[in-house]
């Protein structure tokens, strides 16, 4: 997600695109994952319902692969995990990396236990 200001934290981003104070642009990107369970994919993932989820399956990191087609400018990321739902898969540590590629990833934030769901911005 984009948007012009930094977003408040707890903030819901359905709300704010609604408002037009941010831009949901997760559909210009291709997506991957490093491993799932059959019906638990990037496409529940992205599917805007807070009953379906991406569920790995492998080792860990757990990754989720954002990649846009050309530079662009993101200034929040929002993230919503809830573990009543789905506790075992439930992230404990989340790790946001940019670059132009995927071996020159820089860490630019991390969230731990207690600041989920988070929105980065």
């Amino acid at each position: 997600m984009t948007t012009p200001n930094k977003t408040p934290p707890g903030a819901d981003p359905k709300q704010l695109e609604r408002t037009g104070t941010v831009r949901e642009i997760g559909s210009q990107a291709v997506w991957s994952l490093s491993s799932c369970k059959p019906g638990f994919g990037v496409d529940q993932l992205r599917d805007d319902n807070l009953e379906t989820y991406w569920q790995s399956d492998g080792s860990q990191p757990h990754l989720v692969n954002i990649q846009f087609r050309r530079k662009t400018t993101v200034k929040t990321l929002c993230i919503y995990a809830d573990y009543k739902s789905d506790e075992s898969y439930t992230p404990s540590k989340i790790s946001v990396r940019v670059g132009n590629n995927f071996h020159n990833l820089q860490e630019i934030r991390f969230c731990r236990d207690g600041v989920l769901p988070c929105c980065l911005g």
